[in-house]
């Protein structure tokens, strides 16, 4: 049954990926393509896709890396405080009309913003350890004071910028081109790679301090590893196409329904789906309205928000 539900979610995604690539606003016969077209094909659609995809991976891994080091199945990446540094660093740049490095201002503005808040919440979070509360916490506060200082500057902001950033911060992924892919696919697999080395230690983390310290883990030390794995994944999500919403939160528990709950297999899936999940997101965003574009992050928010209601109802898929 676990192999029969894991191929399903593979040709799901398969599947989801090539409509992404093929389908609206613009029907494209991949047997058949003129010169236009093809240049449609490379230089937008498949550049947005992967970026697309790579912010769907970090998204979905990071939450599900979250959701246990915290024991929190509500946990999220952006309860963290990481998006609204993101968001206010981005919008600074935005609603001054300063392009410093080009087209790379407002990705690295985000990434800087992000980083900068992921160091503050490990600073507050840690007292003689590094406890879920703590960080948990810190993240709330200073996503309130963050979110504050960017409400202000919108408010006095002129309207020709506000629009902008508006769409910015609902998660936008018209910007996308090869050129911001590398640096974002470098963080987010470094992100991932400390998952990987430290899978092991976030099982025994789920399973409560006392028994993975007597397993050997240093309890604190895995989880601080384990947030700078976050906190990458989550950074440079944001910063290659703003914020997007409930991915983090809901694609685990989705996964939980087609593999089994073990990190090493679970966290894998969960960057898979949050993928698929983003893919077929953005390609609603782009058809629905043609030629005009609904961000990605709206769109995630309708899907994803039912569905979790939903969810909240079976205690058991929940684990609480």
């Amino acid at each position: 049954m676990s192999k029969i539900r894991i191929s399903l979610l593979l040709l799901v995604l398969i599947l989801v990926l090539l409509g992404s690539l093929f389908l609206a606003p613009k029907v494209l016969n991949p047997f058949a393509l003129n010169t236009t077209e093809r240049s449609i094909l490379f230089s937008i659609r498949f550049p947005r896709i992967i970026v697309a995809f790579l912010m769907g991976m970090a998204l979905g891994a990071s939450g599900a890396v979250l959701q246990g080091i915290l024991r929190n199945p509500l946990a999220d990446p952006y309860i963290l405080g990481i998006s609204s540094g993101a968001s206010l660093s981005a919008a600074v740049a935005l609603l001054s009309g300063s392009y410093f490095f080009g087209k790379f201002t407002i990705p690295l503005a985000a990434f800087f913003g992000a980083s900068f808040v992921s160091i503050l919440v490990g600073f507050f979070g840690w007292k003689r350890g590094f406890w879920p509360e703590r960080i948990l916490l810190a993240g709330v506060g200073l996503s309130f004071l963050f979110h504050a200082v960017l409400m202000f500057l919108m408010s006095i902001s002129p309207g020709e910028r506000l629009g902008r950033t508006i769409f910015w911060i609902f998660g936008d992924l018209s910007i996308a081109d090869w050129s911001l892919i590398p640096y974002g696919s470098l963080f987010i697999i470094s992100g991932f790679v400390i998952f990987l080395f430290r899978a092991k230690a976030l099982n025994a983390l789920i399973l409560g301090d006392e028994l993975a310290h007597s397993l050997g883990f240093s309890v604190h030390r895995e989880r601080l590893l384990l947030f700078v794995s976050i906190s990458l994944m989550t950074s440079a999500s944001v910063s290659l196409g703003g914020i997007i919403g409930f991915i983090g939160l809901l694609v685990p528990h989705v996964m939980r329904f087609f593999v089994r709950a073990y990190s090493r297999v679970l966290v894998p899936a969960s960057a898979l789906g949050g993928g698929a999940l983003l893919c077929m997101a953005d390609l609603i965003g782009r058809s629905m309205m043609s030629p005009m574009e609904i961000p990605s992050g709206i769109i995630t928010a309708i899907i994803g928000s039912p569905y979790f209601l939903y969810l909240l109802r079976r205690k058991d898929v929940l684990g609480i």
